[in-house]
């Protein structure tokens, strides 16, 4: 066995995140692995799973660890791709409330990600299920999005105020109390890599002439008034928000510096804190990854260095921590402040017990397999040994249709 180089670092030393304190500063974040059940009463498959509760369960292994959910719907409106979870029904709450109990148990911390497709949602599954295909303006990702739309005959629309209000206090609402139903210890609002939060953000997405568009102030304003209004229903402590500054994805590019927009709305998140209302964690996904695409470091648009300084509270920074493995310099010199947590994904889908591999010998952490990520089997899942596996034979056991997003990992 070789040394770690976290071990004894201030990694594996306990923090206090919104309510809870957790024993170390690793933390598995979203990833989509479109394993949802069909619902007993509904079209789409969105119910958390049996598969879901085992692989939450194994991940929790290390006590005092935080989860964040896959991206998780807050309504049917919010959806857009079939086998996906969501939190906006009596049946998901309930079974989203056995995997809480299920990491729970094993003295860990789960947050659920609530997820608004928005524009880059497949209008074919949205005409399916009876919903509308919206967006902060009319102007679809790119030219795939628009072809799909003309196909399914739904085009995409311009959110009206009326609609923006029903979002801000009916589906993340409902969602919301429904996560506290769950047990959730915290409630994620994913305002990043192109889906609706993040596209208020953008000029390029968000042409709007009402007050959700236009200057910074305005195109910051959808985000803050939905937190704004979370924080009347749960408690603050409770409430987090995902961002990606630098993400050109999805439809999504800066001509300009990402800073000034970011900063803004991390101001104003910072003047809420020092006013009582402080979120449990910031979540931001950092430039040496862009969706699925790790960057090469030499060609790195810019630095989240700027969140640091402008939010004092805790800040979780996620984006290939493995690149300089097996001496992990990056790791310890973010959480150096001594208020960030490190977020994994992509190692965690293969290693359920990551946090004792970082923490002991890393040499040991199994790589992971990107053509299994979306697949619909448990192999690669919950059975995942690092072997290939026999994708006929599993496409003739378990093959259903499936809808792909590719920017939670």
């Amino acid at each position: 066995m070789s040394e770690s180089p976290l071990k004894g670092t201030l990694v594996f030393e306990p923090i206090k995140v919104g309510d809870v304190t957790l024993s170390n500063r690793i933390v598995y974040c979203p990833t989509t692995r479109f394993r949802a059940a069909k619902s007993s009463q509904e079209v789409g498959a969105h119910l958390p799973s049996d598969l879901m509760l085992e692989y939450y369960s194994q991940r929790a292994q290390y006590p005092g660890t935080l989860l964040v959910t896959e991206a998780t719907y807050v309504s049917r409106a919010a959806g857009g791709y079939d086998d996906v979870p969501a939190i906006s029904t009596e049946e998901e709450t309930k079974a989203w409330k056995k995997i809480v109990d299920a990491v729970h148990a094993k003295k860990s911390f789960i947050s659920l990600q609530a997820w608004f497709l928005g524009r880059v949602a497949d209008p074919r599954v949205l005409k399916k299920e009876g919903q509308k295909y919206v967006a902060p303006s009319a102007i679809y990702p790119d030219s795939k999005s628009e072809h799909l739309s003309a196909k399914a005959e739904l085009p995409l629309t311009e959110l009206t105020l009326e609609e923006i209000d029903r979002l801000i206090k009916v589906d993340y609402t409902e969602a919301a109390k429904n996560a506290m139903k769950a047990g959730f210890d915290m409630f994620e609002i994913h305002g990043a890599h192109g889906y609706l939060p993040d596209t208020f953000l953008h000029e390029n997405s968000n042409q709007r002439k009402d007050k959700y568009g236009g200057s910074i102030e305005n195109r910051a304003r959808f985000i803050l008034d939905l937190i704004d209004h979370l924080c009347t229903v749960i408690p603050p402590s409770k409430l987090a928000i995902r961002l990606s500054p630098w993400a050109e994805i999805q439809g999504i590019y800066e001509e300009t510096s990402p800073i000034p927009q970011f900063s803004y709305l991390l101001d104003q998140l910072q003047k809420r804190a020092n006013d009582g209302k402080e979120l449990a964690y910031i979540s931001v996904v950092e430039p040496r990854v862009q969706g699925v695409v790790t960057v090469d470091l030499d060609t790195m648009k810019g630095s989240n260095q700027f969140v640091e300084e402008v939010w004092k509270g805790i800040t979780l920074r996620a984006g290939n921590y493995t690149y300089d493995a097996p001496e992990f310099k990056q790791i310890k010199q973010d959480v150096a402040n001594g208020r960030t947590l490190v977020g994994f994904s992509r190692f965690f889908t293969s290693n359920p017990d990551l946090v004792y591999k970082l923490k002991n010998d890393p040499s040991k952490l199994v790589k992971y397999q990107r053509k299994l990520f979306y697949q619909p089997y448990n192999w690669g899942y919950n059975t995942f040994d690092g072997k290939d596996y026999d994708e006929e034979t599993e496409k003739k056991r378990y093959a259903r249709p499936i809808q792909r997003s590719e920017a939670n990992l």
